[in-house]
């Protein structure tokens, strides 16, 4: 039996799930904008493997949201999994936070699939997937203007979501583009395919040098003299 335990943190939702040969057997999750993941993670994780009758010492591996995402958020979610990881001697899974998004849409034909966070004002990280879900174009940093995706627009409808998607209304031409409202934060039960092929094939990180993927420096606001 291999139960992999899925910690997503690099939004506003705070998820993790617990899975058992590639099965999900259990999801807890809680999205607030003012919702301290600091406060509940250890609880969820603690309230989940009690669900399942399942101590910390069996799990098989950890799979960690890795990034890009909110700092905070990376920060707590990448300690936690290092921890439990290093504390049992378990594998350690990352998985980029875009395709977890990425992993709840089910396209059609010649869809590509264009998750997005919201990175400040008018800037996005976000990257573009075929219908197989393999990456075209690798994570990145985006100002939204009326050429972004330009290169990809006559490849395929371009399906936009994720909680910066709204940016590209008005902005981005509405022909052969289509925003999915409902799909806005990542969510661990989403990593559970992924996380099971990387486990399957000991795609491993190294715990102790292991860092989540920021993809920018944290931004804080100056002080006020």
């Amino acid at each position: 039996m291999a139960y992999l335990l899925h910690i997503e943190t690099a939004t506003t939702n705070c998820s993790v799930a617990l899975s058992e040969n590639g099965n999900l057997l259990h999801c807890i999750e809680n999205n607030e904008a003012d919702f301290r993941h600091s406060d509940h993670l250890h609880c969820f994780i603690n309230q989940l493997l009690d669900q399942a009758s399942i101590k910390p010492f069996q799990l098989s591996g950890v799979s960690v949201s890795k990034g890009p995402g909110s700092y905070t958020g990376l920060r707590i979610g990448v300690s936690s999994a290092k921890g439990l990881c290093y504390a049992h001697s378990i594998p350690l899974i990352s998985i980029n936070s875009l395709e977890v998004l990425a992993a709840a849409y089910t396209p059609e034909t010649s869809d590509l699939l264009i998750p997005m966070f919201d990175a400040r004002r008018m800037e996005v990280f976000t990257m573009v997937l075929n219908t197989k879900k393999e990456v075209i174009y690798p994570t990145r940093a985006e100002i939204i203007t009326s050429d972004s995706f330009k290169e990809v627009r006559n490849q395929g409808r371009l399906v936009l979501f994720g909680n910066g998607s709204n940016k590209c209304k008005g902005i981005i031409p509405e022909e052969n583009t289509y925003f999915v409202d409902s799909l806005k934060e990542p969510s661990a039960q989403h990593m559970v395919v992924i996380a099971t092929d990387k486990f399957g094939a000991k795609q491993f990180e190294d715990i102790a040098y292991f860092e989540p993927f920021y993809l920018k420096d944290f931004y804080t606001n100056p002080r006020k003299s």
